[in-house]
């Protein structure tokens, strides 16, 4: 796991995970109101981790106490926001508007890890993440600069732009020194199930007012999908890759979301795939690679 190999191997399936939680969530917006969806989602990811976690709990719970703050801030931000917020924005804007916003927190996760941890931006980390970026505005505009001038921002882009931002801020939070000192899987269930807790509020309104109670089976399984896949997996593993070699590096590889959606379109959906699909893949993978530079692979402290 912590070799070389087994770290990009991780990196590279991270994104691919957390394509998922798009495709599963747009498919359970006419089955599910947004805050209950979230709810159950982190309720299910909670209760499938806490048994393999319990052990490590009681074994380090004085550091828990310590760093109940910070715990506390990393569950409204990766639960509560980018959890419930995402659900609730995509109800106003598209897909396209979507997928290039949050795009924009690799961006921000570079620049305040190199602020708050004092972490060096070198020219080809920098090139690299422009690179990256051209590489999935390719995809996402369709290699069509012009389409940017047609793009409608609302409110729904506006709450994305949040969540990308929150993003970037619970990733570095992961490099905190107390948290740090936590085994990764009891610290992630204890997330986990604190960011269920702030998303009861919220699923009690809809459940109350809205009469939001999940009932359809089909409603069910999105649900368990989404606690397991993008939920389990997806956090689960980019909490690794960000102890073992810090946010910056492992938000890079977020830039290959784009490419995973086109993919598992053009499997699933039966869509096609274009020649900007195929510029936008190279100037990724272009962009990656300078930006993570992998021949100069360290663990970070």
């Amino acid at each position: 796991m912590k070799s070389r190999l087994g770290i990009y191997a991780l990196l590279a399936l991270t994104p691919l995970l957390f394509s998922t939680n798009v495709v599963i969530g747009r498919g359970s917006v006419a089955l599910v109101e947004p805050w209950t969806l979230a709810f159950w989602r982190w309720g299910l990811a909670a209760l499938i981790l806490l048994p393999f976690a319990w052990t490590g709990i009681v074994r380090h719970w004085p550091d828990f106490r310590a760093a109940w703050i910070e715990i506390l801030i990393l569950g409204l931000l990766g639960m509560l926001v980018c959890g419930g917020l995402v659900y609730v924005s995509l109800h106003w804007t598209t897909a396209t508007n979507a997928a290039l916003l949050y795009t924009g927190s690799t961006l921000f996760i570079v620049v305040l890890d190199a602020l708050y941890f004092r972490q060096p931006l070198s020219i080809s980390r920098i090139a690299g993440l422009v690179i990256g970026f051209l590489g999935v505005a390719t995809i996402v505009l369709q290699g069509d600069p012009t389409r940017l001038i047609s793009l409608d921002f609302n409110k729904g882009d506006l709450g994305i732009a949040v969540c990308a931002f929150s993003w970037a801020v619970y990733s570095v939070m992961l490099k905190a020194k107390k948290l740090r000192a936590l085994p990764t899987l009891p610290l992630f269930a204890v997330i986990a199930a604190v960011g269920a807790l702030t998303l009861v509020p919220p699923m009690l309104y809809e459940a109350v007012v809205l009469n939001a109670v999940p009932t359809a089976p089909r409603a069910w399984i999105n649900i368990l999908m989404l606690a397991i896949i993008p939920s389990v997996g997806a956090y689960g593993i980019y909490q690794i890759c960000v102890k073992e070699i810090g946010p910056s590096i492992t938000g890079v590889f977020m830039y290959f979301m784009p490419i995973y959606s086109a993919a598992l379109a053009a499997l699933t959906l039966g869509e096609s795939f274009y020649a900007y699909h195929a510029i936008g893949v190279v100037l990724v993978l272009g962009g990656v690679t300078l930006a993570s530079n992998p021949f100069a692979f360290r663990k970070t402290g």
